[in-house]
């Protein structure tokens, strides 16, 4: 089951944190301009993470600045991500994690594993480098050609790094760069990142780390993967055909067997995160009103634009009020709550939090239907099964856009906690025998 969260940093900065699965960690640090919700939905991400990270504690965040973490930071020097990244791993109580270095998260990772290397088990680098200074004239030339057009800038930002990439891969990579920040910051990012330079680091790195560089990189040059496996003590250099900056995309098995090569096998019982409650939960669906038609009316990236509005609403929601998401339903999403207060309470502020949206955007409305359960669901391999959340995604299908509809038992369990129902009679549930009177949250 997904988990979102939120670390702050030393200087006030909240850090958006998403976990996945179990066993020891691994911490995936931010790649660029990547943004951990969208980024996932990538197919090539989803086999890449899936193929080389089995059997662990994945740990993702957002870049501050970027994604869901909060925009416009003070700024975005190595130290301040090094405090970043010190924050996230505090936060969640790690006590020794793999660290996954991309690109500029190299140099993060870098740093920490000097400053902490009891906090770090393995080092694992990919497309990273010492410093910048050898492509300082290409990145103040992208973050020109950014201050003028972001959407264009996205577009040569995916083709520079990726000219191998089909265009649909390339496409879906500028669209998870225009998503995940402003133009503002990314023009900061790109110039703050001119600056970092971790030279005075890797003598000091006596972690076991893999160095891993693509030929071809017209980003990052190859002869800099091969400077830092020179310049880390006892480093493990692998050179990868392709020319694609962005992992996930080209060959990634054979990045896949070089990880699998380099890290032991995972031992399951280490680090387990907590154990759910056992108990009666509340089951949270949405659903996007439309979605066909508003895909009709403004293309396949518009309409993806405003799915990122709504997950980022929504995700935040939940977040906010101690939920879980379980997982995406293509035009929402599933979540679990251990209290019906706080579902409600969630579903009230999704509600509050797209009225305010639809207000300030009345030529691209969003309008969700919302249905409210609650029993005693079968976990499994990271999801929720049973009765329970049949029934709940049956009331949000009969939900009017809007509005939240719940199950009786969510009433009653709510009684004396200052929720208003009203009562909208007794209805088949398709699958379910009977009649199930249902309640409207009035809000």
């Amino acid at each position: 089951m997904e988990r979102f969260q939120f670390a702050t940093s030393p200087d006030g900065v909240r850090i958006a944190i998403s976990t996945l699965g179990s066993g020891p960690p691994v911490v995936m640090i931010p790649f660029w301009f990547s943004y951990m919700p969208v980024e996932r939905q990538l197919a090539p991400a989803r086999a890449f993470f899936d193929s080389v990270f089995p059997g662990r504690l994945q740990v993702y965040y957002d870049k501050r600045g970027l994604g869901l973490s909060d925009r416009n930071p003070p700024d975005f020097s190595l130290d301040a991500q090094v405090s970043d990244l010190e924050a996230v791993i505090d936060f969640l109580g790690l006590q020794k994690s793999v660290l996954w270095g991309p690109g500029d998260g190299g140099c993060v990772a870098i740093a920490y594993a000097a400053r902490h290397p009891e906090r770090v088990s393995h080092l694992v680098l990919y497309g990273a480098y010492r410093s910048l200074e050898s492509i300082a004239p290409l990145l103040e030339a992208l973050a020109a050609l950014i201050t003028v057009e972001w959407d264009l800038a996205a577009q040569a930002i995916a083709q520079l790094a990726n000219p191998s990439a089909d265009p649909f891969a390339r496409n879906a990579i500028a669209a998870v760069i225009g998503s995940s920040t402003s133009r503002e910051d990314a023009v900061r990012m790109l110039r703050d990142a001119i600056a970092f330079d971790v030279s005075a680091y890797l003598s000091q790195i006596r972690t076991p780390t893999l160095v891993m560089h693509r030929r071809g990189d017209r980003v990052v040059p190859f002869e800099s993967g091969r400077e830092l496996a020179a310049l880390i003590p006892a480093a493990r250099f692998v050179p990868l055909d392709g020319d694609n900056h962005t992992f996930v995309l080209g060959d990634i098995a054979e990045i896949a067997d070089a990880v699998t090569a380099f890290l032991p096998a995972p031992e399951p019982e280490a680090q387990l995160p907590p154990s759910p409650a056992e108990g009666p939960i509340t089951i949270l669906f949405t659903d996007i009103e439309g979605s066909t038609t508003l895909t009709q009316r403004l293309g396949d990236q518009g309409a993806q634009a405003v799915l990122r509005t709504h997950n980022q609403i929504v995700r935040e929601c939940v977040q906010a009020h101690g939920g879980s998401i379980v997982k995406t339903t293509g035009d929402g999403f599933m979540a679990s709550f251990p209290s019906v207060g706080r579902a409600l309470d969630c579903a009230i502020s999704i509600q509050k939090g797209l009225t305010q949206h639809n207000a300030a955007h009345p030529d691209i409305p969003i309008h969700v239907r919302i249905g409210l359960n609650a029993g005693e669901p079968v976990a499994e391999e990271e999801d929720l099964f049973g009765t329970a959340v049949q029934a709940a995604a049956r009331i949000c299908a009969q939900a009017m856009p809007g509005r939240i509809l719940a199950a009786d038992v969510v009433r009653q369990l709510a009684a004396g906690k200052g929720f208003r129902f009203a009562d909208r009679g007794q209805t088949h549930l398709k699958g379910f025998e009977g009649r199930h009177r249902l309640h409207e949250v009035l809000w």
